[in-house]
């Protein structure tokens, strides 16, 4: 850890560093709040990940500020703003659609303090401290860089900088520990890798395969939200390969780690994130709900198929299969509704979709999930599902028209084998239950 304050100035060798931070993409919003909080006699910094990402020369999301009021102190300063947070207290302050993180330094937990559970994790953080504090306190070191808009400087106390230089994420602290604290730190030291294309140091990456356990201790709407940085920011198949690599996936998707050992599951993930990342890359849409239907399709798939061999019809087993999956992965990642019901769609709409004669292709196309289902099923095609051509059928149905649609219904009529009635199903069944019995 580097010792004493390194403070970087317009006057100083690393005066590019604040010519960048005082010039390019710094939110007039964020800096309103620092200035009325330095006003009003206290220290504010814009910190974090807005600072680091302005140094190597990319556009922050969002910006957060530190300061050393409390946040009944920055309440009361600002009307459009409210506290959150039970265990890390914070007070959000908005501006239109933008928030600005206003976070009070922190001090050390003390090692016997009761906000500490059995494992290390913090359950409680809010003993406020002093600037040098909230420096030690911090994550990773390209993240406890405290930039000044009042003087122009930087402010790093950890080697910082030298980090970004040398393309390093490194844990402040003792690694083990800091990862107890707050297992979060292991998916952010992932995000971070995959977004910034750094490499994670060895003192910290060596602990994370052998911690993956204390997610389990990670409330399952806090994993969501972690879920959606990873996969939903442009980087998701970078992610998932240091999921993978560090043994972090197989506690955060255990039905899907084990469908891996049996069915295509990694190629068909795999497949979804780099869509996702394209879509992200040229401003397309995209939606969790896809993601998940890709996580945990093979889950749904061995379960649907476990209901059925016991009997229970298509439909009965499609609903149950979907139910049970989502329930044990719920215990862990808190879905919500409006993602959850249009992955059970999507799902369900790959059972349809082989299904072209008739009027039954035409309510396809108009279903509100049919392109996310068509997709869903090129990407099926695309990890190796031998599914005889049907993916290149709806494309060439979508191109088509309407005569050349005719022609393709009666095509698929005459080609489509009549299937069973479930009553001579259920005959050919018992036959088979009786010969295997004798």
């Amino acid at each position: 850890m580097t010792t004493g304050t390194d403070t970087i100035s317009p006057g100083s060798s690393h005066s590019s560093v604040a010519e960048r931070l005082s010039q390019d993409h710094l939110s007039i919003n964020a800096l309103k709040v620092v200035k009325r909080l330095t006003e009003h006699g206290y220290q504010a910094y814009l910190v974090g990940g807005s600072v680091r990402d302005i140094i190597i020369g990319q556009k922050p999301k969002d910006f957060d500020v530190a300061t050393d009021a409390h946040p009944e102190d920055v309440k009361s300063l600002f009307r459009n703003s409210r506290m959150i947070g039970r265990r890390f207290r914070i007070v959000h302050v908005r501006f239109g659609r933008e928030i600005v993180e206003v976070a009070t330094f922190r001090a050390p937990q003390p090692v016997d303090d009761s906000s500490q559970s059995d494992t290390g994790m913090l359950l409680s953080d809010n003993i406020f401290g002093s600037f040098e504090d909230d420096v030690i306190r911090r994550d990773f070191s390209i993240n406890a860089l405290y930039f000044s808009p009042e003087s122009g400087d930087v402010l790093d106390l950890v080697g910082g900088l030298d980090d970004i230089n040398a393309r390093v994420i490194r844990l402040i602290g003792n690694p083990e520990s800091r990862y107890r604290e707050d297992p979060v730190r292991m998916l952010r030291a992932v995000r971070f890798r995959a977004k910034l294309d750094f490499q994670i140091n060895e003192a910290s990456s060596e602990p994370i395969p052998r911690l993956g356990y204390l997610l389990q201790d990670i409330s399952s709407a806090r994993l969501f939200e972690e879920l959606l940085k990873l996969f939903l920011s442009g980087y998701a198949e970078r992610a998932f390969d240091d999921l993978l690599r560090f043994e972090l996936f197989g506690w955060l998707f255990p039905d899907s780690r084990r469908a891996m050992d049996h069915y295509p599951a990694e190629r068909l993930i795999r497949a979804a994130l780099a869509s996702t990342d394209s879509r992200i890359a040229i401003d397309l849409p995209v939606t969790p709900a896809f993601v998940f239907a890709a996580l945990l399709w093979y889950p749904f798939v061995e379960e649907k198929t476990r209901l059925e061999a016991e009997g229970a019809s298509h439909l009965e087993a499609n609903n149950e299969a979907a139910a049970n999956v989502l329930a044990k992965q719920q215990l862990i990642i808190s879905i919500p509704r409006r993602f959850s019901s249009p992955m059970r769609e999507i799902w369900e709409l790959q059972f349809r979709l082989p299904a072209r004669h008739g009027r039954k292709p035409e309510a396809l196309v108009a279903h509100k999930r049919f392109r996310a289902a068509y997709d869903f099923l090129l990407l099926r095609e695309q990890a190796g599902e031998k599914l005889d051509g049907l993916g290149d059928w709806w494309t060439r149905y979508q191109d088509s028209d309407e005569s050349q649609r005719q022609a393709m219904h009666q095509q698929s009529k005459d080609t489509t084998p009549r299937r069973r009635s479930r009553r001579s199903r259920r005959k050919r069944n018992r036959g088979v239950g009786q010969d295997h019995a004798s």
